[in-house]
């Protein structure tokens, strides 16, 4: 099979188009998509996180994965899955097909993995907790948004996305970066008014409290 190199630029221009096709909105940053970039400075006083209104969850019982497409396509074969792995990927290599190959450390849990097909693109706040967290009556559009938004989305292996499940910091946190991920949380919950929960707002709080300083 015939493979050549697609640059980072390349797919993320393509990313930001489609999001923006679908919402007619603005998107965050399309650098959060790059390996290495914390939300949160490793040392140093930790940034002010902006807040959320807190509030009791709904039941979620309206909430269905398929209500929140996933993956736009980019066209030639891409989606916004591949072009997560080519943005947070090392030495990656993508074919005709959009078949991606390289090198991945996973964020939540350090593992180095080389075959794409073991990694997971997790929805770092997931769609069921945005559905109990102030979304319940948002347009399919706007869910569409949220689910390809590059600013939310992580490859990680597939165990440690298991063991995430739809959990909120209250309930789990991953292993390494415990700082970066509670403020793409924050922001990502603030960026789309999502409300917290007290638990996860106490265990936001106590957190973040122990971030470097």
């Amino acid at each position: 099979m015939h493979t050549h190199t697609t640059t980072r630029h390349t797919l993320l221009a393509g990313l930001a188009a489609a999001a923006l096709a679908t919402s007619g909105c603005e998107l965050p940053d399309l650098d959060t998509l790059a390996p290495g970039a914390p939300s949160a400075p490793a040392t140093g006083t930790p940034r002010e996180l902006p807040a959320l209104a807190v509030a009791a969850e709904d039941t979620g019982a309206h909430y269905d994965r398929d209500d929140w497409p996933h993956w736009t396509s980019l066209g030639d074969g891409c989606d916004v899955r591949d072009a997560v792995l080519q943005a947070q990927g090392q030495g990656v290599r993508t074919g005709s097909d959009c078949a991606v190959s390289g090198r991945w450390v996973s964020v939540y849990d350090g593992a180095t993995v080389t075959d794409s097909s073991e990694l997971d693109i997790d929805h770092l706040v997931p769609l069921a907790e945005a559905a109990r967290s102030g979304a319940r009556h948002w347009t399919q559009a706007q869910r569409e948004r949220f689910a390809n938004d590059p600013a939310g989305l992580v490859a990680v292996t597939a165990t440690s996305n298991r063991q995430k499940g739809d959990q909120d910091p209250a309930e789990w946190l991953p292993h390494r970066d415990r700082c970066g991920y509670i403020a793409r949380w924050v922001d990502i919950k603030h960026t789309y008014g999502l409300t917290a929960d007290p638990a996860e707002a106490a265990a936001i709080r106590a957190a973040w409290a122990r971030c470097p300083r």
